[in-house]
């Protein structure tokens, strides 16, 4: 890569009026792109290689997310960390509580949120295997999948796993072309 400009009149200078409308910024590297370019969809796509198991997500999730999301996956509060599982036949009473559990209809969102995000002090930081072991605790914890400790999930795992509210969402036929 090319050495990052140190001020905005060297960054001006040196951009092309169409790659710099404001004069500010410059390209993404294609590492800086491989490093965020980590969707995992429902049907299994983009799914890293990689597994954990729920002991290994217990251990994780005690050093990783417990300070926020609590021992008991309660959330806490006062730190605006939600809850992580309950709440499951909330969503349609005065009190919803949207949750892993409750709420979100494709395992593969958690895992690509947690991959993405998380820990909240460090984003990014946790490895596929990591993210999958967190992920089989979570899930394990709700009930979804099973609290055995040799409980794993890979890629075609996660993507099998069916959640609670995967029926709750109305899918959006559109194609994703601009304009229509």
């Amino acid at each position: 890569p090319q050495p990052v400009p140190t001020s905005s009149a060297e960054m001006a200078s040196d951009a092309a009026p169409e790659d710099h409308h404001y004069g500010i910024g410059r390209p993404a590297t294609e590492e800086e792109i491989a490093a965020v370019d980590i969707d995992a969809m429902p049907d299994g796509r983009g799914f890293p290689e990689g597994s954990g198991t729920f002991a290994e997500g217990a251990e994780i999730y005690e050093y990783e997310c417990s300070s926020c999301h609590g021992v008991d996956l309660e959330g806490i509060a006062e730190l605006g960390a939600p809850k992580l599982i309950g709440g499951r036949g909330s969503l349609a009473s005065d009190a919803p509580v949207k949750t892993v559990e409750s709420y979100w209809p494709y395992s593969s969102t958690l895992f690509d949120y947690v991959h993405r995000a998380m820990p909240l002090h460090a984003p990014g930081s946790l490895s596929a295997d990591d993210v999958y072991a967190v992920s089989a605790y979570i899930l394990g914890r709700a009930g979804i999948t099973s609290d055995e400790p040799d409980t794993t999930l890979d890629a075609k795992s996660m993507s099998a796993v069916v959640m609670p509210n995967a029926d709750g969402f109305i899918e959006d036929p559109r194609d994703g072309t601009p304009g229509k």
